[in-house]
């Protein structure tokens, strides 16, 4: 699977593209994803050793500094996240509910991460940037104690990063919501 990720987030599109051309040529990295994403974003999700992501995502900041949003480099990213990103993970409707909402994709994905190796809880959904106004979400599911662990941990991340929207934890949801989500 990904040895490591990484993902930059542009507020051009242009730039985007040209940026996504500069980091693959930098380093030995695969690409992932590069796309547009609301409301004129540029998201670039690249792949390799850890070593290759950091040199590549280095390398698009310096040359794009004014253009970045934000960005993120993972090593050793947890199945889940992976999973949930391509939207091959299966959550099921059980436990309690933890929501993190970050302003960005990037940061989304990296709440994730640190929220699932935090404590044992599962990716119900993440969603990022598409249809959400550049936001991201991800829900987590488990036993209260884990979800409130898990969600202040990839919350702390985001608020230190200045790109934490909100958070929340539905200790028991009602059914309809189950069944909304």
């Amino acid at each position: 699977m990904f040895k490591s990720i990484g993902v930059i987030e542009l507020k051009s599109i242009p730039k985007g593209v040209e940026a996504t051309d500069a980091a693959l040529k930098s380093a030995g990295v695969d690409m992932v994803a590069a796309h547009p994403a609301c409301p004129g974003k540029y998201e670039i999700v690249l792949t390799g050793s850890i070593s290759n992501v950091t040199a590549a995502v280095s390398h698009v900041l310096a040359k794009f500094d004014g253009y970045i949003i934000d960005s993120s480099v993972m090593g050793r990213i947890d199945e889940q996240v992976i999973k949930a990103l391509f939207g091959t993970q299966t959550g099921e409707k059980k436990g309690s509910l933890g929501l993190i909402e970050t302003f960005s994709a990037a940061t989304t994905i990296k709440a994730a991460d640190i929220a699932v190796k935090t404590a044992r809880v599962e990716i119900f959904d993440l969603r990022v940037s598409r249809g959400m106004g550049g936001k991201g979400v991800v829900m987590l599911t488990g036993e209260v104690g884990d979800v409130t662990a898990a969600v202040e941990a990839g919350s702390n991340y985001a608020a230190q990063t200045g790109q934490l929207s909100s958070n929340a934890i539905i200790a028991a949801p009602h059914e309809g919501l189950w069944n909304q989500l």
